[in-house]
């Protein structure tokens, strides 16, 4: 990944103009500021999490909600914002979602070496606010998957210089928020690094197990939640999931062969995650791609699973477009996200109940994509960005 260099590479990697700056700026806070117009209580999910947080202040089980799906520690966090005033979470939560969702983009940058005032640094926002359909549905929502869209570039970040212990912890502290990036814990068992593994299990164990005792229902997750998600939830919910567990039987595949066809794929991904950790040159691209490829085949099972769940992959794979073997240069990865393009005209597929459709092509051709592409990963030199490679010129001129 050289400045010096003709192909898209070098150009993404070149500073970018303070213009850029100002027009990425700009689109993200007119986006942030348009759902703030838009929303009453900062979004249709978030609003779930506050309200279950109010249920419990009021003495009441945060868990009689049956859409509230998280742990008991993500009722101790959301109960600040019961305590603002009306009219700021409308206002501070797109904001905050919006800066979140920026901030795993930096840590994605540099997990990759790329440089932070390089155009694709200032493109990157940009363009998944404005070409990105899940990137507005997330702000709009207020959905708390951004906590795991921050924290996994993080964790990946710490993972390559070295600090598993404490991706671990990033790791852990996302899934007491929201469960969701259990999956990577499988790459602290590809890598052996049991200390980092023991992060990710204790601190969302510590974290819920402490807030549940300041339940009036400690055992309710277990006894409500999970049942709930192991039922699929109700039909409403159905209409709006992406995996092929929920999509398949919707175009008449009957259930007992939807159901082992996913978990095959899921089954599939797991190995091609393995099989790119060990076979793989070490490097910024086997660690992500790794990641990625675990994260990929829970979606293909996991109930719920939504669009806006591509936004903890995508942009951990576009950092990676400088490399010439990566995931994201591959044409797949590319055709895979058509469909998220907004404002296309989707014969048969316009309405909101059908876009699931749509999701679940993106969800299962990505994962193909990433699976399969690593067998024509080009050899790297690892996690050496352009800076690395510039300071290395320096010195040796010395």
């Amino acid at each position: 990944m050289r400045k010096g260099k003709s192909d898209i590479s070098g150009w993404l990697v070149r500073r970018a103009s303070w213009h850029a700056w100002a027009a990425s700026a700009v689109v993200l806070c007119a986006h942030a500021v348009g759902v703030a117009l838009r929303s009453s209580d900062g979004g249709m999910d978030n609003a779930i999490v506050v309200r279950a947080a109010r249920t419990w202040l009021d003495g009441g089980s945060p868990y009689a909600d049956r859409h509230f799906l998280y742990l008991p520690s993500a009722v101790l966090a959301a109960v600040p914002q019961t305590l603002l005033p009306p009219g700021v979470p409308r206002v501070l939560v797109p904001l905050t979602v919006t800066a979140l969702l920026v901030a795993g983009w930096v840590c994605a940058l540099r997990v990759h070496g790329v440089p932070r005032h390089s155009r694709l640094a200032v493109l990157g926002p940009a363009g998944l606010a404005l070409g990105f359909a899940p990137f507005g549905h997330l702000v709009s929502l207020g959905n708390w998957t951004v906590t795991a869209a921050a924290a996994l570039p993080l964790a990946l970040l710490l993972a390559a210089r070295e600090r598993w212990v404490w991706a671990g912890v990033v790791i852990g502290a996302a899934l007491a928020l929201k469960p969701l990036l259990a999956p990577v814990a499988l790459l602290f068992v590809f890598a052996r690094r049991w200390r980092g593994l023991a992060a990710v299990i204790l601190v969302p164990a510590l974290a819920s197990g402490g807030a549940a005792l300041l339940m009036p229902d400690p055992a309710a997750f277990v006894t409500r939640t999970l049942p709930f998600l192991l039922r699929g939830h109700d039909g409403f919910v159905r209409l709006y999931e992406a995996s092929p567990v929920a999509v398949l039987p919707r175009l008449g595949v009957p259930s007992w062969v939807a159901v082992p066809l996913a978990f095959a794929a899921a089954g599939g991904g797991v190995l091609a995650a393995y099989r790119r950790w060990s076979r793989g040159v070490p490097g910024p691209l086997r660690l992500v791609e790794t990641a990625v490829l675990l994260m990929l085949a829970a979606f293909l099972v996991s109930r719920p699973s939504y669009d806006h769940y591509l936004l903890v992959v995508v942009p951990l794979l576009l950092a990676g477009l400088p490399y010439p073997g990566s995931a994201a240069r591959g044409p797949w990865f590319w055709l895979a996200l058509v469909p998220q393009v907004p404002g296309a005209d989707w014969p048969w597929l316009e309405a909101v109940t059908r876009r699931s459709f749509r999701d679940c092509f993106t969800l299962c051709v990505m994962t193909a994509s990433v699976a399969l592409w690593h067998h024509r990963h080009l050899p790297l030199a690892g996690p050496v960005g352009f800076v690395a490679q510039r300071r290395g010129r320096r010195a040796a001129r010395v």
